[in-house]
């Protein structure tokens, strides 16, 4: 999991070039009057989908896991929200198995033992979660809250090195 601002001067320089791609269009697109929907940006190796949602109690909420989607998570307006998240580390019961859909999305019963962390998103955040990353989206901070949240889908495959290509160790 990795987590930002828009509005930082961050190391995106670090990132491999399709999430700093993710990144960059998240700062110069005005998605808070986007309308809802989901969107082709590159065509299934970048996928932009615009949510208008509430916050809810944690506890009314189902953790998940993509496999062939690095989720891009983005606060455009509203909150605030929080997100929780822990690593897959394979002792999750499966609650709803939809990855070999389109949704690339499977839900977990909620895990006692998971060590679960929390991320606090304000208007112009982002939190990136990995195929070994579970997370839970629109949980509430007090009260619920209207959100305008952006998914940035991003192919995982697009993000490796190319067959072929060396990494460098050292």
């Amino acid at each position: 999991m990795i987590s930002g601002n828009i509005h930082e001067n961050s190391n995106l320089a670090l990132l491999p070039e399709p999430l700093q791609r993710a990144v960059n269009f998240l700062k110069e697109t005005d998605l808070a009057h986007h309308e809802p929907g989901r969107f082709e940006l590159d065509g299934d190796r970048m996928i932009l989908q615009v949510l208008d949602q509430t916050t809810g109690p944690r506890e009314g909420l189902r953790p998940e896991v993509h496999r062939k989607y690095i989720d891009v998570q983005f606060l455009a307006a509203g909150g605030p929200e929080r997100i929780g998240w822990y690593p897959d580390l394979g002792d999750n019961e499966v609650d709803e198995d939809l990855l070999d859909t389109p949704r690339d999305i499977c839900f977990y019963k909620n895990n006692a033992n998971a060590r679960e962390g929390v991320i606090e998103m304000q208007p112009g955040s982002y939190a990136m979660f990995f195929p070994w990353d579970v997370h839970i989206p629109a949980i509430q901070a007090g009260s619920p809250a209207p959100i305008r949240k952006i998914v940035v889908k991003v192919a995982l495959d697009s993000c490796l090195p190319s067959k072929g290509a060396t990494v460098a160790h050292g």
